[in-house]
């Protein structure tokens, strides 16, 4: 009798961890395929984001060198931009950033794009740049890569918006925590007073 009755316990006990293993599977492999090719977006839109500031990167050497024949251009200003180009191609991030290297990356990205800005604006007192066709050419190049940067920054952040989203839902915040997806995309955002012009100074 009480062989019958440990009999009948085990297998309720083994029925259970049945039906409780087949529900983790069938709730646990959608949600970890769903995280799983979620996160593969965002690693893509950022290869993008990465994409389209490189080639900012790669016009700034043909920007500089059509820029230094001008006479008497402001050296102090090519500099900057130079100075800040290196530091763009300094930093190396694999994959999609932690929210500390995103911030790291953009502080490089702005202090170029500023010095971009500067360069542009002082180029204007000097008629005999502006009027050649590769400078011309240049400019044109440098804005529509301004436009395509602002349209890739904003499908990483649509892409890691899908990313941490889903995982915060349920069941899958459950599978995020188990399989190593508990860690939030961060987003692109303005700097702070980015509504403001940037001053320029002569």
């Amino acid at each position: 009798m009480r062989k019958n009755v440990l009999l009948a316990v085990a297998l309720a006990v083994a029925l259970l961890l049945a039906v409780a293993a087949f529900i983790a599977f069938v709730v646990a492999v959608p949600s970890y395929n769903r995280l799983v090719e979620l996160e593969e977006r965002v690693d893509a839109a950022w290869g993008q984001v990465e994409n389209v500031y490189q080639r900012r990167a790669d016009l700034v050497p043909n920007l500089v060198e059509t820029v230094k024949g001008a006479a008497e251009f402001e050296r102090g200003t090519l500099n900057d931009v130079v100075e800040a180009r290196s530091r763009v191609g300094s930093l190396q991030v694999s994959g999609a950033p932690s929210p500390e290297q995103l911030r790291a990356f953009e502080a490089n990205q702005d202090a170029l794009s500023s010095a971009l800005s500067r360069l542009l604006v002082v180029v204007e007192r000097y008629p005999e740049l502006t009027a050649t066709q590769a400078f011309r050419d240049l400019q044109v190049q440098l804005e529509g890569t301004e436009n395509r940067i602002a349209v890739e920054r904003m499908r990483f952040n649509e892409a890691a918006q899908a990313f941490n989203t889903a995982r915060r839902r349920f069941p899958a915040n459950l599978v995020a925590g188990w399989f190593g997806f508990d860690e939030e995309k961060p987003y692109f955002e303005a700097v702070e007073g980015a509504e403001e012009p940037p001053p320029v100074r002569f």
